[in-house]
């Protein structure tokens, strides 16, 4: 079982993101801040979770949370910032959204950056250990792959509707056929015989 909180907070929030090793799209972070009694057997180990799961669980968690809040960064912020920075600073917008204020804040992962003073802890997989934490991973899952859905309708011969942006041989084989698109990362190593960007 998950555990409800880490610190001695009522309100204390957990945040994650999605999206970060793919090659086109937003990187989606999600912050939710669960009553302490929440309770659901299905929001066990958002890793296990089939997606048919996830989007039962969705509803579920909005109706329920105290709170939440969802950002999508975009490509170009991506490129321009890289990855790493885009995916804490998508997470902080979405704790920036949380009314009430979080007072604590738990993010997946080992790395955050300090947020209005607000204590934080970086949890490795997080999103197994704690609810909130599961929590936002699926909210952050679910809302980008709607938008994935979403801007496959304009660009089908990338079939984002499947990878979800991710390098799959396929999307590879579409981006050397079509090229790029305005979804595309351009920081990121596209096609595997590009040379190596610095960063």
């Amino acid at each position: 079982m998950l555990s409800p909180n880490h610190s001695a907070f009522a309100l204390e929030t957990g945040t994650d993101e999605a999206g970060r090793g793919c090659l086109a799209g937003p990187v989606t972070a999600a912050a939710v801040i669960l009553p302490i009694d929440f309770q659901n057997e299905l929001l066990n180990d958002s890793k296990q979770l089939s997606e048919k799961n996830r989007f039962k669980l969705k509803p579920i968690i909005e109706s329920q949370a105290v709170c939440y809040a969802v950002t999508h960064l975009e490509p170009k912020i991506i490129d321009e910032i890289n990855i790493l920075n885009a995916s804490i600073k998508a997470m902080q917008e979405s704790i920036l959204k949380l009314n009430p204020t979080p007072e604590y804040i738990i993010v997946d992962g080992n790395r955050f950056k300090p947020l209005n003073n607000i204590p934080y802890s970086c949890i490795i997989k997080g999103d197994s250990k704690y609810l909130s934490i599961a929590a936002a991973s699926i909210l952050a899952k679910t809302y980008r792959d709607e938008y994935m859905d979403k801007i496959h309708e304009e660009f089908p011969m990338y079939n984002w509707k499947k990878n979800k942006g991710y390098p799959t041989p396929e999307h590879r084989e579409a981006i050397r056929k079509y090229g790029t698109t305005k979804y595309h990362r351009m920081s990121f190593r596209l096609l595997p015989e590009q040379l190596e960007l610095e960063f």
